[in-house]
């Protein structure tokens, strides 16, 4: 059954008014029989939806937004008027930093979600008050009503840059420490440390004690100085993503009288010398000269760390020369760190349950089209960290950087929102 929209210029208002009457009659079929699919347009181009194996379908009361008749969008409005509209705004468009937008949204979607801050499944303080007293009734009409308004448009300004990549990003920033470090990471300069094989958090903590003096060396101090902090982990990244090839050092010192030294260092930097906490540096194929200065700065004070002070303070010369040379004998290795995702890739992921360029065609799907980008990355942080449960936003969050999350929240704020009208349809006995 196909009921043709042949008006581009009719508004989601008007098709709702003109199918209600339609998934009125549909109704008591729908629930008595379950739905097979789902008929809905994007402006007015009909599509049928069988329910995808990987989302979670909405029943019961989730469904019934999609039958609301005029009275009842009216109802609604009345009910967004007096409790929602002073944040979401009556057009369901806010204007409030981290409110979201709830014009065009999926209606099934906006019931299940008010209906957990009623539950208290989902925590915000202004939210679980402001609807804290409204009937089942009342949360129905509510989602139909902002559902069928016109989508927010398309950010036009978006302080971020979407279609970043922070591993180009880096080695393009790198080129403030290849003359010294080398183009890779792998120093050529004795007394200079590769950079290779070393988790982002620790690079990044070292060029941070650089830029702020608690880690003295003029001259890294000065090329620092001239590196954003938002460069500072693209640099990190890039490093870590490059093979850590093994340099061939030639060291002073006796390197098996440094394995026997070395037990003492193998509790934070690893039995190889290959550290498993990330803000810990890996020592393995590290510069020997470079190692032997670091603990002289220890014993000296001139580098602070108490950890560190207590175990050079106990070594002499030729002690610090084997350990140096021990622990650039071995073999580095690359750190377990992903290559970073373009905004490009995150967003074919997310265009799997959320629809193309965010615009879900499942009605218990949210789109993301159009968003707050405020919103979106607020939402994605707590996903991220546990304040908000859910199984698969929790597997896509888990390895999002902080630069991922600004620019994903960024795309989806610049896509522009379709309105969809959704039609029920009984199952076929």
């Amino acid at each position: 059954m196909v009921i043709d929209v042949t008006s581009h210029t009719k508004t989601l208002t008007h098709a709702r008014h003109v199918l209600s009457g339609l998934a009125g009659r549909l109704s008591r079929a729908m629930l008595a029989a379950g739905a097979s699919a789902i008929l809905f347009w994007i402006g007015s181009a009909p599509v049928a939806l069988g329910q995808g194996a990987a989302n979670r379908p909405a029943s019961g009361d989730e469904l019934k937004p999609l039958y609301a008749n005029a009275t009842d969008i009216a109802d609604g409005k009345r009910v967004a008027q007096t409790n929602c509209a002073a944040c979401h705004s009556e057009n369901g468009i806010s204007v409030l930093g981290g409110v979201p937008n709830l014009a065009g949204q999926r209606p099934s979607y906006l019931y299940r979600e008010m209906r957990a801050y009623i539950t208290d499944s989902r925590s915000n303080t202004t939210m679980n008050t402001a609807i804290k007293f409204l009937s089942n009734d009342a949360l129905i009409k509510v989602a139909a009503y902002y559902g069928g308004l016109e989508p927010a448009p398309p950010a036009t300004a978006v302080d971020v840059k979407p279609n970043a990549d922070t591993a180009q990003a880096g080695k393009a920033a790198t080129s403030v420490c290849a003359s010294c470090h080398g183009e890779t990471g792998i120093s050529k300069m004795p007394g200079v440390p590769n950079l290779v094989g070393q988790d982002p958090k620790y690079l990044v903590a070292a060029m941070t004690a650089y830029k702020g003096g608690e880690r003295k060396n003029d001259t890294m101090k000065t090329m620092i100085a001239s590196v954003p902090d938002a460069n500072m982990s693209d640099i990190a990244v890039y490093y870590a993503l490059q093979n850590p090839k093994h340099p061939q050092p030639a060291a002073a010192g006796d390197a098996a009288k440094g394995h026997a030294a070395a037990a003492v260092c193998a509790g934070c930097h690893g039995a190889q010398g290959v550290s498993a906490v990330p803000t810990t540096p890996s020592l393995a194929g590290q510069d020997a000269q470079y190692l032997a200065a670091a603990l002289h700065g220890y014993k000296d004070g001139s580098r602070g760390n108490a950890t560190m002070k207590g175990i050079a303070g106990g070594l002499d010369d030729p002690g610090i020369k084997n350990l140096a040379a021990y622990y650039a004998g071995l073999q580095p290795q690359q750190p377990n760190v992903r290559k970073p995702l373009s905004v490009a890739e995150w967003a074919e992921r997310c265009d799997r349950c959320h629809g193309v360029n965010g615009n879900s065609t499942d009605v218990a799907h949210p789109s993301l089209a159009g968003q707050r980008a405020d919103y979106l990355q607020n939402s994605l942080d707590a996903y991220r960290s546990g304040a908000r449960q859910s199984p698969e936003m929790t597997a896509m969050s888990g390895t999002l950087s902080n630069d991922d999350i600004k620019n994903i929240a960024a795309y989806y704020a610049r896509q522009k929102a379709r309105a969809v009208v959704y039609v029920p349809i009984p199952a076929e006995k």
